[in-house]
């Protein structure tokens, strides 16, 4: 590892948490967008990138430390698939960073707070399954090889790289076997860090079947997997997650749940009861398990992370 600073430790030494941003689609849907497509949000950055820049500053008035870029499913043979060649893919994906950094320093340069830390760029690198578009993120077992996983993750790891990104956020990881790929592609880039996320088959499995502890103690020794957690999980499964993730690593421990509904991938809609109406009550007893950093994943919005940033912060 070069010299560079740990950006999540930098704000844990001063901050007690690092609160990360909610669901970015969920904002974008609310502002008209339509999102019925294969590449989700990334469709946004054609037809409306602005729009991803105020959900950008909308999170972080809200109180965000961290915004995760819209780049989840943004890749070149998504791209592809609509006609885009890949060195205009590969811009469009920075493209996902610059409007995220952009969003900071504005916010930054018009905010007094200097109760918080300067804010983070961490740019997603959607799963494999994200890609497929068709809920595979929640199953893992692609049944590729390491070599295909490689081909696919390596371009956009770079693009995000070179655009500037503070770090990436390797998220909704759903199997041990894509997770070592990206921690072995993240070592040809010794001066960058990364977080790994996993989604969840149980409190106890991460969605391929793997043992929650056997994933957190693999990674506890990578020097650039900086914090290690669970996101798009349903809200029920959270705490025990996180202790089952303490008591087998060092790392910081990170958590952004979706709002406990269930996601059909054949339709792609929600359904059932929203339980993170009082997430910043819900904070404690995480923050009590172990979790550093907390936000949400999808169908949250600025509002969940305002009542968290109120509660840690004010």
């Amino acid at each position: 590892m070069s010299n560079k600073i740990n950006p999540i430790d930098t704000i844990l030494s001063q901050h007690s948490i690092m609160l990360l941003d909610g669901a970015l689609a969920t904002e974008l849907e609310s502002h008209g967008c339509n999102l019925d497509d294969p590449l989700w949000s990334a469709r946004v950055l054609l037809e409306n990138p602005e729009l991803i820049y105020q959900v950008h500053s909308d999170y972080f008035r809200a109180g965000a430390d961290c915004a995760i870029t819209a780049s989840y499913q943004a890749t070149i043979d998504g791209f592809s698939a609509r006609g885009i060649e890949k060195k205009e893919a590969l811009e469009l994906m920075k493209q996902t960073v610059l409007l995220a950094r952009r969003a900071r320093d504005d916010f930054w340069k018009e905010t007094a707070q200097h109760n918080r830390p300067k804010p983070l760029v961490a740019a997603s690198v959607g799963p494999y399954g994200a890609y497929l578009a068709d809920g595979s993120e929640y199953v893992g077992n692609y049944g590729v090889t390491d070599e295909r996983l490689v081909e696919f993750h390596r371009p956009r790891m770079e693009a995000l790289i070179e655009a500037g990104a503070d770090l990436l956020a390797f998220e909704t990881i759903p199997s041990l076997q894509e997770a070592k790929v990206l921690s072995s592609l993240l070592r040809e880039f010794p001066e960058v860090y990364a977080w790994l996320s996993f989604s969840l088959k149980n409190e106890k499995e991460i969605s391929d079947g793997t043992k929650l502890a056997e994933c957190a103690q693999y990674f506890d020794e990578d020097q650039q997997i900086i914090a290690i957690g669970i996101n798009c999980a349903p809200v029920t499964y959270v705490t025990s997650a996180i202790k089952e993730l303490r008591t087998n690593t060092k790392k910081p421990i990170l958590v952004y749940p979706n709002s406990g509904e269930t996601y059909n991938p054949v339709t792609k809609t929600w359904h059932g009861q929203e339980l993170c109406g009082r997430f910043e009550l819900q904070s404690e007893e995480w923050y009590r398990a172990g979790a550093r950093l907390i936000g949400g994943c999808c169908r949250t919005t600025p509002h969940h992370i305002e009542e968290l940033s109120k509660k840690w912060r004010y």
